[in-house]
């Protein structure tokens, strides 16, 4: 399925400079293909493209981009079974989670291509005051400019759509540095964007190692930076950004709370999901959940059986839920907390054990709150439970955090739905369901060490563009 080798893009068109990145299948631990490797000159010579292209870029009109967006569309469409298997086989995620993942790079295009002939401006009265009488203002927007984007392994096609469908939308030009474990997905998008008439310059797809990335932070030509991935990484670009805007989507260790008035069948299918969803390597994974004690027991009975009977092995089976993580480094990591919380006093419920980059299904209860696995991001199959007997309490747990991305509350009570909605501290809550639900025009995004800024395309799109203000005055003469 996969090509033997992957240019990279510089200024719209395809570079075979050489293959230095080996691209491995997450399971079978072979190399799956190899792609050329950009290097600081091709870097710099893509940002000086998009700068150049800036111009055409914002001079592009709106009906122009949009056809330009529904062509993607139509390409991702068409190739969607070859997106979900190169997503299966880079990233190791099982072939119906890498579907979906497919169907909403095209669903993030769609939404794309509406909203780039609907970026609005206003007219605003300034007579607020006799000295203003005679004065009329509107406003606009315009694009911030030649951008800079770093998307992460996890959904390699869907969070790079996330940054470059509302760039072509706001007509700004981009260098974009995809995940150097999962490049392949970025550079089928390259692929489809070479096959439009986007300005020479418009776009520049560059796969290259960390240490060689510090142009993507620290160039002036670049206006805005938008980073997903680590919090430790995110901070520490935002220090380095300069004067550019920073938009950051990083960790998470989401909480779900489980009232007394729940349907517990329900609750149970929705939050295995959520947990061990792409083994759990989502930044809005269910981490921590919180069970009324009058339902702990039989929920936690029927959560634990569900664990048992969630499928592991070959992503590639579409029997299979649970594929392997990223890396054995990561799985490693990951069985290390849980051997420190159980070590702590933990109790293993189910799950546990690795082998190489799998790691089974793991739930754990009466782990400490200063724990690794409890206080930090999981980002694997593994979730903790706890009980509670008082909601504000709960409300308060859920916020002794550090992060705050999105949080689910299971609750068929109004007034704390209010509260939850009020009180937590996080980007977003979700009522009668886990917080890893999303769905791709919604404002997306954390507080706290969970990020800054808003994903979700009109959101990016207000990120990627600034007002401009018109100011008109009718001398004295002329006023009616």
């Amino acid at each position: 399925m996969l090509k033997s080798a992957y240019p990279y893009y510089l200024a719209n068109e395809p570079v075979y400079a050489n293959q230095d990145l080996p691209v491995i299948d997450k399971y079978s631990g072979e190399v799956a293909t190899r792609v050329a490797l950009a290097d600081a000159k091709a870097i710099d010579a893509g940002i000086a493209a998009a700068d150049a292209a800036s111009d055409a870029m914002r001079k592009l009109p709106a009906y122009k981009r949009q056809q330009i967006l529904q062509h993607c569309v139509q390409r991702f469409t068409e190739r969607l079974e070859e997106l979900a298997q190169a997503l299966t086989i880079e990233n190791g995620k099982p072939i119906n989670d890498a579907r979906g993942e497919a169907i909403r790079l095209v669903d993030t295009f769609r939404i794309a291509a509406e909203e780039s002939v609907r970026i609005y401006g206003e007219v605003m009265p300034l007579d607020i005051s006799a000295r203003a009488v005679g004065y009329t203002g509107m406003w606009k927007r315009v694009p911030v400019g030649p951008c800079s984007f770093i998307s992460p392994f996890n959904f390699p096609l869907n969070l790079a759509a996330h940054k470059v469908a509302p760039a072509i939308a706001a007509g700004c030009p981009f260098v974009l540095k995809p995940a150097s474990m999962t490049p392949i997905g970025a550079l089928i998008i390259g692929e489809v964007l070479a096959e439009t008439d986007l300005p020479k310059g418009a776009f520049s797809i560059l796969p290259c190692s960390r240490d060689g990335a510090d142009l993507f932070t620290t160039d002036p030509r670049l206006k805005l930076l938008s980073f997903t991935g680590s919090p430790q990484v995110g901070w520490e670009l935002k220090a380095k950004a300069g004067k550019k805007k920073v938009v950051l989507e990083l960790g998470g260790n989401a909480a779900c709370i489980i009232d007394h008035d729940s349907d517990i069948e329900d609750a149970v299918k929705r939050v295995v999901f959520g947990a061990f969803y792409q083994s759990g390597q989502s930044c809005i994974s269910v981490q921590r959940i919180l069970v009324h004690e009058a339902i702990y027991k039989t929920f936690r009975d029927q959560l634990v059986a569900a664990t048992k009977a969630l499928k592991m092995g070959d992503p590639k089976d579409p029997a299979t839920f649970i594929g392997p993580m990223i890396s054995s480094k990561e799985a490693e990591r990951l069985e290390g907390w849980v051997k420190e919380a159980v070590a702590a006093g933990a109790t293993l419920l189910c799950g546990g054990k690795r082998n190489g980059a799998m790691l089974e299904a793991t739930l754990l209860e009466n782990v400490k709150s200063s724990a690794n696995i409890s206080c930090q991001e999981a980002f694997g199959p593994v979730a903790i439970l706890s009980p509670f007997t008082d909601f504000d309490a709960a409300l308060k747990e859920v916020n002794n955090s550090d992060f705050g991305l999105q949080a689910g509350v299971f609750t068929r009570d109004i007034y704390k739905i209010q509260r939850a909605w009020d009180e937590l501290e996080v980007g977003g809550v979700v009522i009668g369901d886990i917080p890893s639900w999303r769905v791709d025009h919604m404002p997306y995004g954390g507080v706290k060490d969970s990020g800054l800024g808003r994903e979700g395309i009109r959101y990016a799109i207000e990120d990627m563009t600034e007002l401009r203000m018109l100011i008109v005055r009718t001398p004295p003469k002329e006023q009616r």
